[in-house]
């Protein structure tokens, strides 16, 4: 058996569903004038009466999750490439520490630290504390930065407590939590939408089993006092999580996740499911998570028209039956399709009214698969919850950060992260703009609520049609579950590790390479360079050694394509991983079935792509756009 949803809180659901209004008296919202007391109201977002919210920082790059540290000072992580277009990130490091000295409520003192762009960093998600030092996920690995007294940044390079977290896929993010024995639980989320045996492709089953869940879709425990552990599948706490980015411990110590639920349910099995249920199904879930656990991805996802598990088309599901699913474990609440909760934060603090205490606030990243449908998420709600589980409707707290178009390619912003400072105040992180809210309560009873709107019920209908149909950000990625090894062979001289290093390079996840924007995603080759599945070689011999030669010395006049590549790709590899990428071209063009063809340029799906050169001094970078 599973739990489910309290038949208590179901019960509150339907009384107010019939006799209450979604909003009560919305017209008093904290940013628009009706909190009392309000200094510098430049955020323009809809909060309950009595609260006001504040632009703490803004441009620090993509932010995602940050916490709050005793003293006040803000850690935020930020993130770039294929998410947010591979646009350069801003200069320095991705760790962002904040200060206000004054006690404006602005962030006067802005310091970066921790890997930047140029030395191979990407950023990250996850970021957290445990013993003074602030940990964070950079790349495929997190590591520990230690603070010296007087200081709000590190002097040295950060430790190595994890490395070797899996980024190939949908969603290479490790976002995570440490509680209070040292123990890091980390979210290795799944490389696909539901392990297909073709990623997001019509009518395509699940592999079975799912040999994804080795490695992916699940929770990993390690210990924060031990450096250079390695990820593998000994570590893994919890099982069936497609993509848990938000944590969170209450005053107990159960720990909670969220889960964002599959796409694509009537896209790819349109014989089964509704146009509009593809805007409703599944539900998006807040799960409490236990050792062992197992929450039903990819065999099963939650349908909150019927309440429980059903199990999924992928694996013989027919919208309707169970199987498997009756031994899973469910959510403790459900909310609106596609919503993509991210960060999540427990609130413990006294500056809120009480009503908002011994609950979590939710950050919903927004959606794009509810499209004709309009979309939704794009805020931030507060869920109350008592001994584990939901105990009252989820109330929205935050809104109006899309701004006039709910999308993901229009939104002005986007909230990723939650954390709780010292004080109360409640902080909110936008990965578009890089904006970081402060809100705080400043007017009513303490003891009172205030205004609060209701969350859509996650069993409501999609709504009328409000515009085209939409693609996963991520994209399709028919191959994105087949791990790295069944595909490509490895050069004599190198090894197995090299080669998913090489592939992480590729792919502009590690050092800054655009390989694939000239070669194709999978070395198919574009009008702006030729494929590399073939045996024949425009430059070298095509050894191992001479890839390596060709791609430290680039190609400054191309014979029969017309951009050049200049030395390391135009990032700054260090000497392994150019050994690393050239191992993974090489095995690229020894894979079974690659071929001896011509140099013929595919051109239909390269029309638009052009290669543009970004100046920084005297170094010239290049990328596809």
């Amino acid at each position: 058996m599973h739990p489910s949803i309290s038949p208590k809180a179901v019960l509150v659901v339907a009384i107010c569903l019939a006799a209450c209004s979604q909003s009560h008296n919305p017209s008093k919202a904290g940013s628009e004038g009706g909190s009392q007391g309000c200094p510098n109201n430049d955020a323009a977002l809809k909060l309950p009466a009595g609260f006001c919210a504040t632009i703490f920082a803004e441009h620090i790059g993509h932010a995602r999750h940050l916490l709050v540290v005793a003293d006040g000072v803000v850690y935020v992580n930020t993130w770039s490439g294929r998410y947010y277009g591979n646009e350069p990130p801003t200069p320095g490091g991705f760790l962002v520490a904040l200060q206000d000295k004054t006690g404006a409520g602005k962030a006067g003192v802005i310091e970066r630290f921790g890997e930047t762009a140029q030395a191979g960093g990407a950023g990250g998600t996850g970021i957290g504390m445990y013993t003074g030092a602030i940990y964070a996920e950079i790349n495929d690995r997190i590591a520990r930065y230690s603070l010296s007294a007087g200081s709000i940044v590190p002097e040295n390079r950060g430790t190595t407590i994890v490395s070797g977290l899996p980024l190939r896929g949908d969603h290479p993010m490790h976002p995570f939590i440490i509680d209070a024995k040292g123990q890091i639980f980390v979210d290795v989320a799944s490389a696909t939408n539901s392990c297909q045996l073709k990623n997001r492709s019509l009518r395509s089953p699940g592999t079975a089993p799912c040999k994804e869940l080795e490695t992916r879709g699940g929770i990993w425990r390690f210990d924060a006092n031990k450096t250079n552990q390695t990820f593998s599948p000994a570590q893994r706490f919890a099982t069936g999580i497609r993509n848990a980015e938000g944590f969170a411990i209450d005053k107990d110590g159960r720990m909670f996740v969220t889960q964002q639920g599959r796409d694509q349910l009537h896209a790819n099995w349109p014989n089964i499911y509704k146009p509009d249920q593809e805007a409703t199904l599944p539900a998006e879930e807040l799960m409490l998570l236990k050792d062992g656990g197992d929450y039903g991805w990819p065999e099963c996802y939650y349908d909150p028209f019927v309440q429980k598990l059903v199990l999924a088309p992928e694996y013989g599901g027919d919208g309707k039956r169970v199987g498997i699913c009756a031994e899973k474990t469910g959510p403790v609440a459900a909310f609106p399709a596609h919503w993509a909760p991210n960060g999540m934060t427990y609130y413990d603090k006294t500056q809120f009214p009480e009503h908002y205490r011994n609950g979590v606030f939710i950050a919903f990243h927004g959606s794009w698969d509810r499209a004709p449908y309009e979309q939704g998420g794009y805020n931030v709600v507060f869920q109350p919850l008592a001994n584990g589980r939901a105990s009252g409707r989820c109330e929205v707290f935050a809104d109006r950060f899309a701004g006039a178009v709910k999308s993901p390619g229009k939104a002005d912003h986007r909230p990723s992260g939650v954390a709780v400072g010292p004080d109360g105040a409640l902080y909110i992180s936008d990965d578009v703009r890089g904006t970081i809210y402060r809100v705080t309560y400043v007017g009513g009873s303490a003891n009172s609520a205030g205004t609060v709107t209701y969350c859509p019920d996650a069993a409501s209908p999609a709504g009328p049609i409000a515009g085209a149909t939409a693609r996963p950000p991520e994209g399709t990625h028919p191959n994105a579950g087949q791990p790295v090894n069944a595909e490509v062979p490895v050069p004599p001289g190198a090894t197995r590790q090299m080669v998913e290093l090489g592939q992480q390079i590729y792919k502009g996840e590690v050092g800054g390479a655009p390989c694939a924007a000239c070669h194709g995603d999978n070395g198919e080759g574009t009008v702006l360079g030729p494929p590399l599945t073939q045996h024949k070689w425009l430059w070298s011999d095509g050894s191992y050694a001479g890839i390596r030669k060709t791609i430290v010395q680039g190609v400054s006049h191309p014979k029969k394509y017309r951009n050049v590549m200049p030395p390391l790709g135009g990032a700054e590899l260090n000497k392994s991983q150019v050994s690393a990428v050239a191992a993974y071209v090489w095995g690229l063009s020894h894979r079974e079935g690659a071929t001896s063809g011509s140099h013929s340029a595919p051109q239909s799906k390269w029309k638009r792509c052009r290669l543009r050169r970004v100046r920084e001094g005297s170094k010239t970078q290049w990328a596809g756009s």
